[in-house]
């Protein structure tokens, strides 16, 4: 596997162009200079041992050797061993609520902000395990099959946002479903979920869901996003905020964390509840419990080690610099035997 450590200097392959312009010019120049000293059959004849061709030949020789130079400085690497690490860790799901109510302020700036906060730090410290990322709101989707790519999780992450999941309501029992689906169904432990969200689950019967989960070996951790006395859902995010979500009696709806409903899904698979704060330590409990499970050993296949390889375009191009200087533009007597490499009879 071939990769650059410094990809950016390809911009400077653009400067070839002007560089192959000068050299065209300086050409052009020398066939006027001819023009202007006299009488043309007379001054072809004077330099009748100057080779045309050469002249190109000592340009192209430079500009290949300029190419050769851009791509050693962006450090050209070869993987040289792909092996099998092994890694011990638990399939851990971290499904995410964006519902409309997750734009509640009453954790600051908003339980969605802090949610994906929760989620950055949790994996800012993983080591071994793998984790998905699911997105509920309505209905569930998976934003992240299980990995242990973890900057990809950190990039994916990133861009969730309320409207991630399109239809509208709280699905608590559809994203543990689906996390059903993903875990690899033989084994009946090392598997552990993480629900974020503020417990409002309108569309199904969440516990039943967790119990069945719970069954086949799934531990469910909740953390609370929310305060009990609630909080407006405000319309539009950020600056585009355009006032609250009213009822069909005008007054503001407010949205209130439901710390029953997610006590009851982690006591029914043996996880622990966290209520979420404005601190960043939420996540701690959450860890420990993650860590007390039992591990199982993962094989992810890598390059374990990349060698540079800037020696051989950087060797080619020096050695081409030297040929370049020790090039005459006398024309071989051999070769100008054939037309192609004869002198001009002609400047028109």
């Amino acid at each position: 596997m071939i990769r650059f450590a410094h990809p950016e200097y390809f911009l400077w392959l653009l400067l070839l162009l002007p560089l192959a312009a000068l050299y065209w010019y300086v050409w052009y120049r020398k066939l006027r200079s001819i023009r202007a000293y006299g009488d043309e059959q007379t001054m072809l004849s004077l330099v009748a041992e100057r080779s045309r061709v050469k002249h190109w030949l000592r340009a192209g020789i430079m500009l290949f050797s300029a190419a050769l130079l851009v791509l050693a400085m962006a450090r050209p690497q070869i993987g040289t061993r792909y092996e099998e690490v092994k890694r011990q860790g638990v399939d851990l799901i971290v499904a995410l609520d964006v519902s409309a109510s997750m734009l509640a302020q009453d954790i600051r700036p908003s339980r969605i902000d802090a949610a994906k906060r929760e989620l950055t730090t949790l994996i800012e410290g993983l080591t071994g395990d793998r984790i998905g990322i699911i997105v509920f709101a309505g209905s569930s989707y998976t934003q992240l099959p299980l990995t242990t790519d973890y900057s990809a999780a950190s990039m994916l992450s990133d861009i969730i946002s309320v409207g991630s999941a399109p239809t509208p309501g709280t699905a608590i029992g559809s994203a543990i479903t689906l996390a059903l689906e993903s875990f690899e169904k033989e084994e009946g432990k090392y598997k552990a979920m993480i629900i974020i969200t503020d417990g409002e689950n309108h569309e199904d019967d969440a516990l039943s869901v967790a119990k069945d989960a719970a069954s086949k070996g799934v531990v469910i951790h909740t953390i609370g996003m929310g305060s009990a006395d609630g909080a407006p859902i405000p319309v539009g995010e950020g600056e585009e905020n355009m006032g609250f979500k009213t009822g069909p009696d005008g007054g503001k709806i407010v949205s209130k964390l439901d710390e029953s409903t997610l006590r009851g899904i982690a006591d029914a698979t043996g996880g622990i509840y966290v209520r979420a704060s404005n601190s960043r330590d939420d996540l701690a409990a959450v860890f420990k419990e993650v860590e007390k499970m039992e591990k199982k050993e993962f094989g992810t296949k890598q390059f374990t080690n990349y060698e540079d390889r800037f020696q051989y375009p950087l060797g080619l191009a020096l050695l081409l610099l030297v040929y370049e200087l020790l090039l005459s533009e006398k024309r071989n007597r051999f070769l100008s035997r054939f037309r192609i490499f004869a002198p001009e009879r002609t400047l028109r």
